[in-house]
């Protein structure tokens, strides 16, 4: 079958945290024969900061951020047997939305495939008048990158016909143990670009924590922390490209992970870096998000902080036995349990299930 993918970008991870999740499953889903065009908007100088070159299992096609470059592609949705339309892609996203919809065969599957379920969540609730509202009447399918039941039961409340999650997972083919780089060597290092819906966690659960341990290293990368006042044992990175993420994440004694806001009140969304530095062998500090040991076991294969007081107390006694220890047993499980080649065969199964079903539409 022909998957139609609206999405942010599959080439570039700049200012795009949804490019390994992007990777991970459609190349899972390529390899069990569907025929896949990523659509994406040269927006926010994500072709010029490229991670990957197009790869072999999908078809991508890049296009100018304007009306008319849009609608061009949004025809495209016409060739295909599943239509998806992620949420983020960046450039007129309703006005995308809309045009896939209309372009779409009566006998395709629709797909709005949410990478960030609870934000989304939040603006349909505090706008009755967002497009998405509509269109949900109309969608045969909502896939979300996380967010459990509650999730799914917002999303079946707003309207929608099904709503599915699909979580991060491992790709270890891009994701695994790796010789340490002294590039990155430190007592905890916490990878994020600066949003502003997490910025006051990143303060509390790492700034904080520097600052009361200024015997000890820590590593700051991800874009847009240029201007911010660091503890003078706090090092910015920058930009840190997926092709480092492996050593970025097996040199450190330890790798925080940092929710958002809205994931960490509506948990069960793990992030992908959980994923990638669990494969990397890492010994990973979260944020307390409520749903965490369906994933990895707290204590066992990951160490759950509830404030910055906790994390601090977690770099002081840590010794690099029990990291290394929590690494591995953190790799024994995402390679048992928690792959994209799982991931993708959950996927493939949802969209057989509705092939030869009648349309939302139609149905109605």
């Amino acid at each position: 079958m022909k998957i139609a993918f609206y999405g942010s970008s599959l080439l570039s991870s700049y200012w795009n945290g949804a490019a390994t999740y992007y990777r991970g499953l459609l190349k899972a889903l390529s390899r069990r024969g569907y025929d896949i065009t990523f659509y994406e908007p040269d927006v926010y100088d994500r072709q010029k900061n490229r991670d990957i070159e197009a790869p072999d299992w999908c078809t991508v096609v890049v296009y100018e951020p304007a009306p008319h470059a849009l609608m061009q592609v949004a025809a495209c949705a016409a060739q295909a047997d599943i239509v998806v339309k992620a949420s983020g892609v960046g450039f007129e996203d309703d006005a995308l939305l809309s045009a896939v919809l209309e372009h779409a065969r009566a006998d395709a599957i629709t797909v709005f495939w949410d990478v960030d379920a609870p934000a989304t969540i939040s603006q349909l609730r505090a706008d009755a008048d967002h497009p998405l509202h509509d269109a949900l009447r109309r969608i045969d399918l909502v896939l979300t990158y996380g967010g459990g039941d509650p999730v799914v039961w917002e999303y079946r409340a707003l309207g929608a016909a099904e709503c599915v999650p699909i979580y991060n997972a491992l790709d270890p083919e891009t994701h695994h143990p790796v010789a340490g780089d002294r590039r990155f060597a430190c007592d905890l290092a916490f990878l994020g670009n600066r949003l502003p819906d997490r910025e006051a966690r990143v303060d509390a659960f790492f700034l904080e924590p520097a600052r009361a341990l200024d015997g000890k290293r820590f590593l700051l990368g991800g874009s847009g922390w240029g201007d911010k006042p660091l503890p003078g044992n706090v090092s910015w990175l920058g930009h840190v490209g997926t092709r480092d993420h492996n050593a970025f994440n097996v040199t450190p004694k330890a790798v925080l992970n940092i929710s958002r806001d809205s994931m960490a009140a509506n948990g069960f969304s793990p992030a992908t870096r959980i994923f990638e530095a669990a494969g990397a062998g890492a010994c990973i500090v979260t944020d307390a998000w409520l749903g965490v040991e369906m994933f990895l076991t707290p204590g066992e294969e990951i160490l759950v902080a509830r404030d910055g007081a906790d994390v601090a107390e977690i770099v002081r006694t840590l010794t690099s036995a029990r990291a290394k220890a929590i690494g591995e047993a953190a790799l024994r499980r995402v390679l048992g349990e928690h792959t994209y080649t799982l991931r993708g065969a959950l996927v493939d199964t949802v969209f057989k299930e509705h092939v030869g079903r009648p349309t939302v539409e139609a149905a109605e």
